[in-house]
């Protein structure tokens, strides 16, 4: 998990399913490309795909572990981290697979 270029499994990211939730909540067309782990800053970055764009969202790892135990504030907060990335035209890259 230390290597950054390294992509990493959705089972090895905490509350991978609820991330993916919802970002299909906000755009169904949108998917997870991969997820890199970060070790020195722990965090998580998500690289999202939609048509030919690609989108980065990094989500710390505290957040995505507390989501099972803090409740709505957590949930809404990375609700709001998504939408603010998925909503920035400025996050949105050519992709080219």
């Amino acid at each position: 998990m230390d290597d950054p270029d390294t992509a990493i499994l959705e089972k090895d990211v905490p509350s991978f399913d609820v991330v993916d939730q919802k970002i299909k909540e906000i755009d169904n067309t949108i998917i997870v490309y991969r997820v890199f782990y970060f070790f020195n800053t722990f965090i998580y970055r998500f690289q999202l795909i939609k048509k030919d764009k690609m989108c980065m969202i990094e989500i710390s790892r505290n957040l995505l572990e507390s989501m099972n135990t803090n409740g709505s504030s957590t949930e809404q907060e990375l609700k709001d981290i998504i939408n603010n990335n998925i909503d920035n035209d400025e996050c949105w890259t050519d992709f080219k697979a």
